[in-house]
């Protein structure tokens, strides 16, 4: 379980002391996840009352990836490109709910950082008051100039992320992210409007007796995936393996959230269906990655560590498997069968 910090600390007191750790560190980036946290909040405002503000349903628009977009989706949206394309720390963005890479407006100043997002994980689950997510990932530019960055500046793989994270909007508002130094959880207080150090250097339990997958598809999946799931769900007695509990939400991030403080697996493998996986590799699988490995888990594709793969497309998809290590080693010894 996380350590639960006994002092004050607020996320801008966090992200400046870890700033204060780094040899050349100038500033830029810290100011960068300022503005995001500024914009989680905002979404958390309107998410908060969505019942109220005729924030619910369906826009009747479908996205990049064939989905209805939700009135939320485009809210978040837009509320996380208006936070941050004048600050003049980024070179461009990229969105699950876009086509194509955003740019920064002409009159703003480009930076030094690309930053990709899914702006509401789960949407599917919005109106019906389950808990939803923004997940963000952060990359250091490799074009040279200071001009809008290119296609190559986000098809990176996803060990060069310098930062990834989520925020959860459920019972209470959770930012967890990481710059590369060990996993924060910061809670949301509305009576002061900051988020608070409240899990401090998140460590995955090793192993755990939960597993997170969507048993609906289960007549779509490799017979494989099928042998894992009817092991998880069994008592093997010659292994002195009870069964494990299902759990799963259908919110990514609500699902690796609860993976990651109480240990299990999450898996989401590809199907009949879907043979490259169905998520996103550089807006879900890439950053949720970066944090489970972090915080002392693992994630893998069913056969090679995820932030390994080198991406092709901004909206390519992959299966994924992630959580705690002797679970993801479980689910690979099974996949790996003859």
């Amino acid at each position: 379980m996380p350590l639960v910090s006994n002092k004050v600390v607020t996320i801008e007191r966090h992200i400046i002391e870890q700033q204060e750790r780094s040899d050349g560190a100038t500033g830029d980036f810290s100011a960068l996840l300022r503005d995001l946290a500024l914009a989680f909040k905002i979404i958390n405002r309107e998410v908060g009352q969505a019942g109220l503000v005729d924030a619910l349903g369906a826009t009747g628009v479908e996205n990049v990836q064939g989905e209805m977009v939700q009135k939320l989706d485009e809210f978040a949206n837009t509320v996380i490109f208006r936070a941050m394309d004048h600050g003049g720390h980024l070179c461009g963005m990229a969105s699950e709910e876009n086509e194509e890479i955003l740019k920064i407006p002409d009159q703003y100043k480009c930076g030094k950082y690309v930053l990709l997002f899914d702006p509401l994980d789960g949407s599917s689950n919005i109106d019906v008051n389950v808990s939803i997510g923004t997940i963000f990932s952060i990359l250091r530019r490799v074009t040279p100039g200071d001009s809008n960055g290119t296609i190559k500046d986000f098809l990176q793989p996803g060990y060069k992320q310098i930062a990834a994270g989520y925020t959860i909007y459920g019972p209470s508002t959770m930012l967890v992210y990481t710059a590369g130094r060990g996993v924060y959880g910061f809670t949301y207080d509305p009576s002061v409007g900051e988020f608070i150090l409240s899990h401090d250097d998140i460590r995955i339990p090793q192993h755990g007796r939960i597993y997170s997958v969507n048993e609906g598809n289960y007549h779509k999946w490799d017979q494989r995936v099928k042998n894992y799931i009817d092991w998880a769900k069994s008592d093997v007695p010659e292994e002195d393996k009870i069964a494990y509990s299902l759990r799963y939400i259908g919110s990514m991030v609500a699902d690796v959230h609860r993976t990651l403080l109480y240990g299990g697996v999450f898996l989401y493998p590809a199907d009949i269906k879907s043979h490259k996986g169905k998520l996103r590799l550089l807006y879900e699988a890439n950053p949720m990655s970066f944090v489970v490995e972090q915080a002392g888990g693992r994630a893998s594709d069913g056969t090679r560590r995820v932030l390994e793969i080198e991406p092709e497309l901004l909206h390519q998809r992959t299966p994924l498997i992630v959580g705690s290590p002797k679970n993801v080693d479980e689910v690979e010894r099974f996949l790996h069968a003859n």
